[in-house]
């Protein structure tokens, strides 16, 4: 016989069932972040989201679970699954620490240093750092929390003369930026690289998630006003609990300008 049923077994017995309610689950994310669903609104019937993504009502409850992990929906069975709310955004449009950012959309943020560990750079770290190969670093590892609840694992290198510093302050201080200030130490400009990290010993212990879960992954490189390499960060958070924006104008842009009707570039053959 054809009809639903064999959807079911194919779905539950074949071997892309996993990536199919993996798939749905980050559709239902998505639409979550952007705003379709907003805070305090019921998602729609299991048998609408199975019609809509094409899956069995077996596969809708599987990721809604996700997302329930996730803490972006209610776990009530039995009943439409309420949004509890979607990822803080954090905008790169200018250069806040995770403290003043936190702040500013109403959270209070925390911290605590779980170790402080001196050593030689790797070559690739001493890269990023501006040091010679072997130059001693400082790797803070630290768990961070919104409001008390863990979201995310920083990971900090530094060079020998700012990390002597961070060592020396309290293991439960809220911002090292701010700390670092006093001391006449200023992080004004990063490169940031988005990406994807599978969680290791570190970040299960400290998050309470499970090895191997996949992590948003933000990787900086963090200079002072001189250029000069201030800080190399890896900070890996747990899925649906925050959301970079990039804002982007062809007006900032140089390709842009230079095919705007009317106009000329500097030196260009007209």
């Amino acid at each position: 016989m054809s009809g639903s049923g064999d959807t079911v077994r194919q779905e539950q017995g074949g071997p892309d069932s996993e990536l199919r309610y993996r798939r749905v689950a980050a559709e239902l994310r998505e639409a979550i972040i952007a705003g379709e669903y907003a805070t305090g609104a019921k998602l729609p019937p299991e048998g609408t989201l199975a019609e809509r993504y094409g899956v069995s009502r077996g596969t809708i409850r599987h990721a809604l679970a996700v997302l329930r992990s996730d803490g972006l929906v209610t776990s009530r069975r039995g009943t439409r699954r309420t949004v509890l709310g979607g990822p803080r955004a954090q905008s790169f449009s200018e250069l806040l620490s995770f403290t003043n950012w936190a702040r500013s959309i109403g959270e209070t943020p925390g911290g605590r240093v779980d170790r402080v560990t001196r050593r030689p750079a790797e070559p690739f770290e001493a890269g990023q750092l501006g040091l010679e190969a072997g130059a001693e670093v400082y790797l803070v590892l630290r768990l961070r929390t919104l409001s008390g609840k863990p979201v995310m694992v920083e990971r900090s290198l530094y060079p020998a003369r700012v990390g002597a510093l961070v060592a020396g302050l309290p293991p439960d201080v809220v911002s090292h930026t701010e700390a670092l200030v006093t001391h006449g130490v200023l992080l004004t400009d990063a490169d940031h690289t988005i990406d994807l990290a599978w969680a290791d010993a570190d970040d299960a212990r400290l998050l309470d998630c499970p090895p191997g879960q996949v992590l948003l992954r933000e990787r900086r490189r963090t200079t002072d006003p001189e250029g000069v390499p201030v800080e190399w960060s890896e900070d890996r958070y747990l899925p649906g609990t925050i959301a970079f924006t990039v804002h982007n104008s062809v007006a900032a842009s140089t390709l842009g300008r230079r095919h705007r009707p009317g106009t000329a570039t500097p030196g260009a053959q007209v």
